[in-house]
């Protein structure tokens, strides 16, 4: 993430003016008077508020056939009369796809997330956004109407307009690539400002020469602020949905966002972000009042009631780039609700993965019967083998992992705390709260997780093992939630709250692998989550040479199994190579890159995002703000070898220039 120096926005985009809408208006009213639905006495009335007071773009008129205008306002007619006196039941969903794009519509309460019904933004990442590449792109001009859809309801319309692209050069080539008026579709050049222009291609520039989300904020004559989140595309997915569910945690809503492609291959979202109602009136009433709203944020106002808007784009800045690494997770409703705060949800999504290959399913049971069992009998190591795998595959799921931790929030979010108490703050005297207020008082982009913390100290190991013996009601429930405490304490080094980010890497201490599992105890191990990948890297001396190996799935089922011998097999595969190299000085290594279901088209995205993350933890950070110094328990550099392996043979070239290119030795 990058934050330039803040911007003017005097002008930015043109407004959209419809000559044709009083014409547009006369046809409506005309079909309307045909068609009878709404009583002829209350048309002009009910046309007069849709086209002058509900405050909807001209956009949609330009867009919208009178036709389609006249069902769209026969059905919100109907809503409210079906809805008299329950305004909180008033739900208005329209979308009408075509050739080139699409026009969806609902209501909308500023700075609350949907958790029922239509989610069209996530429709519009999954079918437009997300796929959006130079030869095929989208664009998205979205709107909140100015008006509200009924006088007691705090809610107004939002509009999305999605059309493909029509690029000025579809395929630039040398200085064209970084030429806005040469890259840019034709209607954002006929709409954008030589502000927006100058503002955009700077943005440009510095996503195509790093990694990661490019941010640029700047505060608007009416007291909001614009965000500008520039990145490549196909380098995440349902960012742009995510990135409103962000923003509404911190109690925040868009009155206009914008999505822009660019044909070298960039995507930039603006958005115009304000403080909702409920959010103004807690700022207003101080910091020690005691004001609540029923619709304001649970977390926002338990953790910073008073919180101004500078703050609240300070947090939203921040944790855009942890956004950008996993945008979704099984733990995003939890997120909309207020119930987790992004980095607990995050967490959570990685305590997952790492409780799906590392709880200590065999059990003593299991090693007992390896003692008595002869090891140099076939028939004995069979049956070892065989119950090894069952136990494996039927102990814990995918699926049961995820629903303890589900039912366990407030257990989450004490190990949470226990993991950002070590990482987040540097170890030094004083003790953790005190560590905390320090740190607030000095970077007030901090995030609300971390604001959290400073009401009590987290609890110590054993404590939270007391806890979770306390609060769980069974012993599968309670190893789920010790393998997380087993995560916290074994995690050396990580990029969590590093400023840019493209996926989390964990440098973990193997100490916590059972020895009857994993009888050779390697020397480093890495953990690497990205939106489209799992990875780990295992080396068994401190100078190993290995491959990087990409593992593909065919369908779910052969993921499904993928996933679960993922590092058993990289563990072995590294082992062979380390017995292989004996004659060598260099021991042996391997690393392997789990390629998510819906990312199987993405080999190359996935090793980019495990080499950028790894050199996360390998390299000192020097610039503050980008790339920081991070929380180190290892003590001591470490340098990693890598070499070709299935499906990665073309990429070395690429991973040393970018090692060079970020001062690898």
């Amino acid at each position: 993430m990058t934050v330039l120096d803040p911007v003017s926005t005097n002008s930015d985009y043109t407004d959209n003016v419809y000559s044709g809408k009083q014409d547009h208006r006369a046809q409506v009213c005309a079909i309307l008077e045909q068609e009878g639905s709404i009583p002829q006495h209350l048309i002009d009335t009910e046309v007069d508020w849709f086209y002058n007071v509900l405050g909807l773009d001209d956009m949609y008129f330009m867009l919208e056939a009178p036709t389609a205008v006249a069902r769209h306002l026969t059905s919100l007619y109907g809503s409210q009369l079906s809805s008299a006196g329950q305004d909180n039941l008033i739900s208005v969903t329209f979308q009408t796809r075509h050739e080139s794009g699409a026009v969806f519509i609902h209501n909308s309460v500023p700075g609350v997330s949907k958790t029922e019904g239509p989610h069209f933004e996530q429709m519009i990442d999954a079918e437009y956004l997300d796929i959006s590449v130079p030869q095929k792109a989208y664009r998205v001009e979205s709107y909140r109407s100015r008006g509200k859809v009924s006088k007691s309801l705090d809610a107004s319309l939002r509009t999305y307009f999605v059309n493909a692209c029509d690029f000025v050069n579809p395929t630039p080539e040398g200085d064209a690539v970084n030429d806005i008026a040469q890259v840019s579709d034709r209607t954002f050049l006929a709409k954008a400002t030589p502000h927006v222009l100058d503002l955009y291609g700077g943005v440009i520039a510095k996503v195509l020469c790093r990694s990661g989300p490019v941010i640029v904020s700047g505060e608007l004559p009416n007291g909001g602020y614009r965000l500008v989140i520039g990145y490549r595309q196909r380098s995440t997915q349902g960012f742009y949905s995510a990135m409103s569910d962000l923003y509404h945690y911190y109690s925040m809503y868009s009155s206009r966002k914008y999505v822009e492609q660019f044909s070298n291959g960039v995507t930039i979202i603006s958005l115009y972000l304000d403080l909702a109602k409920h959010a103004k009136k807690l700022t207003h009433s101080g910091a020690g009042s005691s004001t609540t709203s029923s619709n304001a944020s649970p977390v926002l106002s338990a953790a910073i009631p008073h919180a101004s808007i500078d703050e609240c784009v300070a947090q939203i800045k921040k944790e855009a780039s942890l956004l950008f690494c996993i945008p979704n997770t099984p733990f995003q409703t939890l997120f909309k609700t207020g119930e987790l705060s992004v980095q607990e949800a995050v967490y959570a999504n990685v305590g997952w993965i790492f409780a799906q290959h590392f709880l200590n399913r065999l059990g003593s049971e299991y090693a007992t019967l390896a003692e008595i069992l002869d090891p140099n009998d076939a028939t004995d190591v069979e049956v070892l083998a065989k119950l090894k795998k069952r136990l494996r595959q039927e102990t814990f799921t995918r699926e049961l992992v995820l629903d303890i931790l589900l039912r366990h929030r407030e257990l989450i979010k004490d190990l949470y705390a226990h993991f950002a108490h070590v990482h987040y703050v540097s170890a030094d005297s004083g003790s953790a709260v005190s560590k905390v207020a320090d740190r607030l008082k000095a970077d007030l982009h901090v995030s609300l997780s971390m604001t959290r913390l400073q009401d009590q100290e987290p609890l110590s190991s054993d404590e939270l093992r007391l806890k979770i013996t306390r609060v769980t009601t069974n012993d599968h429930d309670a190893m789920v939630m010790r393998a997380l405490l087993d995560f916290n304490e074994h995690v050396l080094k990580t990029n969590f709250y590093q400023p840019t980010k493209v996926a989390l890497s964990f440098r973990m201490d193997p100490g916590f692998l059972p020895a009857i599992e994993y009888p050779t105890k390697p020397y480093g191990l890495f953990l690497i989550i990205g939106n489209e990948f799992r990875g780990f890297h295992v080396r068994f001396q401190d100078v190993a040479r290995g491959g990087i190996r990409i593992v593909r799935s065919r369908n779910a089922e052969a993921f499904s199994i993928n996933q679960r011998t993922l590092f058993d097999e990289n563990y072995s595969l590294a082992s062979t190579q380390h017995r292989k190299n004996k004659d060598i000085p260099e021991g042996g290594s391997k690393g392997t890159i789990l390629l998510n279901p819906d990312a199987q088209d993405k080999p190359f995205v996935a090793f980019e995002k495990y080499v950028d993350a790894m050199l996360d933890l390998l390299l000192t950070g020097e610039t503050p703000g980008i790339k920081n110094r991070l929380v180190d328990r290892l003590g001591h550099n470490e340098i990693l070898f890598f070499g070709p392996d299935e499906g990665t043979a073309g990429y070395m070239d690429w991973a040393s220039q970018h090692a060079r290119k970020r001062g690898a030795p």
